[in-house]
C-alpha cells in the first residue's frame, strides 16, 4: 500500500493537489486539496489496464470553469445537500435567513458553500487501510449560514477494494450539517452513458417536488411508475419511460426515501451494475434519503467521459432535503456540544 501526492495546478492562486491512495490489489482512489473533489476510483479494467469508475478529469479547470461548476463534480457539498426553500429554516424557535443560489431557495450549502473550501490534509496507513483526512473550519464570513463548523471529511480504502467517506461535524452556535458526496458514476470501460448500467434501490417511495425541485412534503409509491427500482431495472428502459411521461429534465433528477444501511439487515441503498463490464458497486449509506441524477441535458467538457446526456450518474446519501420545512423528514441541525457522523460506504465487485 503507498499514499502519494502530485501537482494538480491552482485555483485562486492556491496550490491544489491530488493525493492518491493505493492498495495491496493495485485499486486506488485520488481526491484533491480543494472541494474534497473524489477525481479517480481506479480499478483493473479486465485487459491489462485500469478504468476510472467515477467522471473525474486531468486538471483543475475542468471542475472550475463556470460551464461545469454547476455539475458539483465530486465535490463534497455542504454543509447542507439538496435545497433549503426560500433559504429559511428554524432551529429550536431561532428563525435564519441564508442567501439564495438557485431561484429564490439554496442549494448545497450555497454559492460559497463546503464545495468551494480549501482543505487542510492529513494522511493515515495502516495494516489494512488507508486514510486521507480533510479538515476545515467554515464560518458565517464565508458562507452566510449560522456558526464556525469544523469539518473533516475522511477518505479511507481498504484492502477488500471498498471506499468509506466519513462526515464529522462540530459546531460553536446553532447550525446545518448534511453534508454528502456529488461523486458521478459510470462504470463503464468505454460507453459515453450509462443507459446499460442497471441500477437497484432499498426504496418503496419517492418525494414530490414541486416545479423548484422543492419537496411539497409528500411521499409517492415507486411501484408501477419508472421509480420503482426495487428490483434490478436497465436505466436505459427507465430513462426511456421518463421521457415518455414528458418529464421536463428527460431523466432523473429526484429524491428517493431509502432505508438506511444502518439498520438490523444492513442492506445498500443503492447497487448499481454495468451490464457489459460485470462491474458493480454496492453503496450504504446511514441517512434516509438518496438522491438520484442522472445529468440530464448536460454537455460538460474536459472530463473522461465524451459530453453529452446520461454521461454519467450522481448517488447522493444524505437526510432528505429541506427538512426545516418537513421535520418528518429528519433533523439537520448541528448544535454546540453535539457533533454529528454520517457515513457513506461503496463496496466493489468486479
Amino acid at each position: 500500500m503507498k499514499i502519494e501526492h502530485t501537482s494538480f495546478g491552482s485555483y485562486e492562486d492556491r496550490a491544489v493537489v491530488k493525493y492518491t491512495l493505493t492498495n495491496d490489489n493495485g485499486v486506488s482512489i485520488s481526491v484533491l486539496n480543494f472541494a474534497g473533489i473524489w477525481q479517480a476510483y481506479m480499478v483493473p479494467d479486465g485487459r491489462g489496464g485500469q478504468v476510472n469508475l467515477l467522471l473525474g478529469a486531468d486538471n483543475v479547470a475542468a471542475y472550475t470553469t463556470p460551464n461545469n461548476v454547476p455539475l458539483y463534480v465530486g465535490r463534497i457539498v455542504g454543509r447542507f445537500g439538496g435545497r433549503i426553500a426560500k433559504g429559511q429554516f428554524d432551529i429550536d424557535g431561532s428563525s435564519y435567513q441564508i442567501p439564495a443560489n438557485e431561484g429564490e431557495n439554496s442549494l448545497h450549502g450555497g454559492a460559497n458553500g463546503l464545495s468551494q473550501q480549501f482543505y487542510d490534509v492529513a494522511t493515515s496507513q495502516g495494516q489494512e487501510q488507508l486514510q486521507l483526512i480533510l479538515t476545515t473550519t467554515i464560518g458565517t464570513a464565508t458562507d452566510q449560514l449560522p456558526g464556525n463548523e469544523t469539518v473533516k471529511i475522511t477518505y479511507t480504502l481498504d484492502n477488500h477494494n471498498g471506499v468509506t467517506i466519513d462526515f464529522a461535524g462540530r459546531a460553536d452556535a446553532k447550525t446545518l450539517f448534511n453534508p454528502t458526496t456529488h461523486a458521478y458514476w459510470n462504470l463503464a470501460s468505454d460507453s459515453s452513458t450509462i443507459q446499460g448500467h442497471v441500477l437497484t434501490l432499498n426504496s418503496t417511495y419517492h418525494l414530490e417536488l414541486d416545479d423548484e425541485k422543492i419537496p411539497t412534503g409528500r411521499k409517492l409509491l415507486n411501484k408501477n411508475t419508472p421509480f420503482d427500482f426495487s428490483r434490478p431495472t436497465v436505466l436505459g428502459t427507465a430513462l426511456q419511460e421518463m421521457q415518455e411521461q414528458g418529464v421536463a429534465e428527460g431523466g432523473f433528477d429526484d429524491i428517493f426515501v431509502v432505508l438506511p444501511s444502518n439498520r438490523l439487515a444492513h442492506e445498500p441503498v443503492a447497487t448499481l451494475m454495468d451490464a457489459a463490464s460485470g462491474r458493480k458497486i454496492k453503496m450504504y449509506s446511514d441517512r434516509n434519503g438518496l438522491v438520484v441524477y442522472t445529468a440530464n441535458g448536460q454537455h460538460a467538457d474536459g472530463f473522461n467521459r465524451s459530453a453529452g446526456q446520461w454521461f454519467a450518474m450522481a448517488l447522493e446519501g444524505q437526510t432528505l432535503p429541506d427538512t426545516p420545512h418537513h421535520p418528518q423528514f429528519g433533523d439537520i441541525s448541528l448544535r454546540p456540544g453535539y457533533p454529528q457522523h454520517y457515513q457513506i460506504h461503496y463496496d466493489y465487485f468486479a
